[in-house]
């Protein structure tokens, strides 16, 4: 008994003096898709992280699935690196594909051109979106030596087949085919995106590598010209980046069958060693509860979204749900997102200059901060918090205090925003503009959308405060309403009327 509480009492010592984030890598559990279950995340290496995260296949501008699957994961990273992890993240490009030679064939345009056009226009979509630039990007042009490497590897462990240039991975050899995604072998659908060929030895085989057709582009090996099938490519790239045992896949839950399924058969039949510990995956953004999509074609690109409503709203808008959860693509909903990221700002900008005349004078004694930052999500929900808190403290700031309150008063000022930031960079929302820059960015857009300029508004609060000067409380009732409707918000702040971005009203979001 006396050593059970000598080791509870060590324990309780050591916890003691674990640092915050030491703490938080103890506490830090992930859902893996394999076993789905939750598990306490332990990286193979102490103190680094391999991630491999399936990116896009450029052929078109990227939509809000693309978008919302590019944040989860960008949180992810960030969240792995304030835990102190050093992280070694790759996302691909699939720029060689059967969509990408259609969609050239259309357009007259050389097949790698256009796929190279499309993934420059996705990291620049990633860049609006305050997306970290991953440690790779590897493409599929770029790596053919590796695939076909990995290929041979696959054929000489007899677990695929040459056939008149065409090289299939014969999912019989691979007794666990299935164990990710539960589907059994007689649902599969050859897992590509062409029909099942007859040549097969099973239905359910698929393409490691596809012989030339005439138009297309092609590389030699040796089973002759030809290019790979659409999973190869994350085996070989994953391995090449971060070997065949590495910490993190992930992906869009669609992805799961086939694409992850047969990269989990593909990369075990080339090396038995083989072992990605936990794989994740986030959830559709939805269309009215349906899947969006570009084959469906209820999408939306980033660009159109970005051109009505400020980045930094979308991203607020694509971490509204849980990361695994279906997200509902609606307007009233990215009007909220929008709403929330303006009063985070504001009340920032209210910080910094309610603080401004003490900082230098805080800095200059040594304030020290105390970080009690936790997981993401309840971070997330504690930055509310700290946001009305920091609201309230304005509003004490501003009534008359003794010099030992202000003192306190402005301490605490200092602390909730350091830590608001810190929370708001893991979650991507933080600007590197400034937040009157920021607030401005929200208006403009803002007004985009009412179909107004700042002029108009500007024009408007004159009328109302004549208006009301004369006495004529309906007329500037009236102007007050209707411009609320269209999402601007007028408030009298002593003798001066200002405007800020507000929801507008459903008839008008309809409209």
């Amino acid at each position: 008994m006396q050593k059970h509480r000598k080791g509870i009492q060590s324990g309780r010592e050591k916890r003691n003096f674990l640092t915050v984030a030491e703490m938080a890598k103890e506490e830090f559990r992930v859902y893996n898709s394999m076993t789905q279950q939750k598990e306490v995340f332990e990286p193979k290496v102490p103190g680094k992280v391999g991630m491999y995260v399936c990116g896009v296949t450029a052929y078109d501008l990227s939509h809000l699935g693309h978008a919302r699957a590019a944040v989860s994961f960008d949180i992810l990273y960030r969240y792995l690196q304030h835990l102190g992890y050093e992280v070694t993240y790759v996302r691909n490009f699939t720029d060689v594909d059967d969509k990408i030679i259609n969609r050239a064939n259309e357009l007259g345009e050389n097949p790698l051109t256009l796929s190279s056009r499309f993934c420059q226009e996705y990291i620049v979509d990633m860049d609006d979106l305050q997306c970290l630039i991953p440690t790779h990007q590897p493409r599929v042009s770029e790596h053919m030596e590796q695939i076909k490497d990995l290929i041979i590897q696959i054929i000489n462990n007899e677990c695929a087949y040459a056939v008149d240039g065409d090289v299939f991975f014969a999912v019989d050899k691979f007794p666990n085919y299935g164990r990710l995604s539960g589907q059994k072998l007689e649902n599969n659908r050859a897992g590509e995106r062409v029909a099942v060929d007859l040549r097969k030895r099973n239905p359910a085989d698929f393409a490691l590598w596809k012989a030339a057709k005439p138009g297309e582009p092609s590389w030699d090996s040796l089973w002759g010209p030809g290019r790979p099938g659409w999973h190869i490519e994350c085996s070989a790239m994953s391995a090449h980046y971060l070997t065949f045992k590495f910490d993190i896949h992930g992906g869009g839950i669609d992805l799961i069958f086939p694409h992850h399924e047969n990269e989990v058969a593909q990369s075990c039949a080339a090396c038995q060693e083989c072992n990605i510990s936990y794989w994740m995956h986030n959830g559709h953004v939805t269309n009215n509860n349906e899947k969006m999509s570009k084959s469906l074609g209820n999408f939306f690109t980033i660009r159109q979204v970005t051109e009505r409503y400020h980045p930094l709203s979308l991203r607020h808008f694509l971490i509204s749900a849980h990361y695994r959860s279906p997200l509902n693509y609606t307007v009233l909903q990215l009007e909220s997102a929008s709403d929330a990221v303006y009063y985070i700002y504001q009340t920032l900008q209210d910080c910094q200059d309610a603080l401004s005349p003490f900082l230098e004078e805080s800095e200059s004694r040594g304030t020290e901060r105390s970080s009690k930052l936790a997981r993401v999500t309840p971070a997330a929900l504690e930055c509310i918090k700290a946001l009305k808190l920091a609201n309230s403290s304005l509003n004490m700031f501003k009534k008359k205090l003794q010099k030992q309150q202000q003192l306190s008063l402005i301490q605490s000022l200092i602390e909730i925003e350091k830590e608001v930031k810190e929370v708001l960079n893991i979650l991507g929302l933080l600007s590197s503009s400034s937040y009157s820059e920021v607030l401005q960015q929200l208006k403009d857009k803002s007004l985009k959308r009412a179909g107004l300029v700042e002029d108009d508004v500007l024009h408007l609060i004159e009328e109302r405060t004549l208006a009301r000067l004369n006495k004529e409380f309906a007329k500037s009732d009236n102007i007050r309403t209707d411009l609320t409707a269209k999402g601007i918000a007028l408030m009298d702040v002593g003798k001066e009327t200002i405007w800020r971005p507000c929801i507008p009203s459903e008839e008008h979001l309809s409209q």
